[in-house]
């Protein structure tokens, strides 16, 4: 049975909630990582104040509702004067949710850096944070890159809580166009091939760098 002429006509209309999938997917990635960077660096730190508020940054994220944390960022903005922005809402809010998990990651493989390597660092007269980006962070970031990957496949799997926000990502385009054409079965497969096509090649890098890490 072949698709039915009304979704024939919505592929373009799905094509485009791909693509706004594919961005939030890329660009609240890029506020993972560095916020989740930013995270583990605050608990390593030594002065409680820091540590503190990388731990509440932490539990904050991983303690509430990613669809509340949606919400305070969407109706924070316009008080910052960006309102009606929901591309940026979304970006913003899932990057800090899964930035959370992401310095819990790099926080566990922490422990792969020697202290040699550290009093090595203090030596040669490099700050803490000189320590982290050169010395640390290559080490921890290579070594979690498989637990970033499936990290990164859980955001994608977010992202269609952006549509309470009216951002019309795959999954909200897929509802209006099963409102129009009454044919939900079609439009969730397309839906469905969709989010398989932006994770797919996620998957495959995961194992990939499972391999490897496990033969190395």
């Amino acid at each position: 049975m072949g698709l039915d002429q009304q979704v024939v006509a919505a592929l373009p209309e799905l094509g485009h909630g791909l693509l706004m999938t594919l961005v939030l997917t890329v660009l609240a990635s890029l506020v993972s990582v560095v916020m989740g960077q930013l995270g583990c660096f605050l608990q390593l730190r030594r002065a409680w104040i820091w540590r503190f508020i990388g731990r509440l940054y932490v539990s904050l994220m991983r303690g509430t509702p990613a669809i509340v944390q949606l919400f305070v960022v969407f109706f924070t903005l316009p008080r910052l004067g960006l309102g009606g922005q929901p591309m940026l809402a979304a970006v913003i809010a899932i990057g800090l949710n899964s930035g959370a998990y992401v310095a819990e990651i790099l926080r566990v493989n922490r422990s792969l850096v020697t202290r040699g390597q550290l009093e090595a660092a203090r030596t040669l007269g490099l700050s803490r944070f000189m320590t982290w980006w050169y010395v640390i962070n290559p080490q921890v970031m290579r070594a979690s890159l498989p637990m970033l990957v499936n990290e990164f496949t859980i955001l994608l799997k977010t992202t269609p809580l952006a549509s309470v926000v009216a951002l019309t990502e795959l999954t909200y385009a897929g509802q209006i166009v099963i409102a129009r054409t009454y044919e939900a079965t079609q439009v969730l497969l397309l839906v469905a091939a969709g989010y398989l096509l932006i994770a797919m090649p996620l998957i495959a890098a995961a194992r990939r760098l499972e391999v490897k890490r496990r033969s190395a």
